[in-house]
């Protein structure tokens, strides 16, 4: 009987201790950035759905894409600052409900510090308003443990959630005719 309570209690220990490994690591995070447009669902759209045009992100200098907005798409964005590049593939797209899923396939973590991002794009409204949402998901920059403090979950956070603020309400200027 004993042994038996012995081997119980090892069993129970090795099982809590996976756990614990389990712990570390770096855990997938969300960003959900929306924006209110005085415009049209059908003029947002014009702006923000063809996957071949980045051009209403304010970072990017030059878009470059195959295959249009077919699944399995892809395009490099080349961005203003220093010219480094982004390589996306388009995972999903669906014209009527306004929306598209994409991944980002090639990213120095120097640039947008996350690895393994996807991202989808939605516009929804009535009449002559419209709500643009942006939200993603991905892992911090350095995917093991005690990351350096620019590739950490909180960096790749910030940086992701600074990017859609700033492309979000640039967006709404744009269409709405603020520049």
């Amino acid at each position: 009987m004993k042994l038996h309570l012995l081997a119980a209690l090892a069993t129970a220990a090795a099982v809590g201790l996976v756990g614990v490994a389990d712990a570390h690591g770096p855990s997938r995070q969300k960003v959900k950035e929306e924006v209110q447009i005085n415009a049209a669902p059908d003029k947002v759209w014009k702006v923000v759905g063809n996957f071949q045009d980045a051009s209403w992100i304010p970072i990017v200098d030059k878009t470059e894409g195959e295959k249009g907005n077919e699944k399995g798409a892809t395009r490099k964005l080349t961005l203003k600052d220093g010219g480094a590049t982004v390589e996306e593939e388009l995972s999903k797209y669906d014209e009527a409900t306004m929306t598209y899923s994409y991944r980002i396939d090639k990213v120095d973590v120097k640039v947008l510090p996350v690895n393994n991002y996807s991202s989808t794009v939605t516009v929804k409204g009535e009449g002559d308003k419209s709500t643009v949402t942006w939200q993603g998901a991905f892992y911090r920059g350095y995917p093991n443990n005690d990351p350096p403090p620019e590739l950490n979950d909180e960096a790749a956070v910030k940086a992701v959630t600074g990017l859609y603020k700033t492309t979000l309400e640039s967006l709404k200027k744009k269409i709405e005719g603020g520049s």
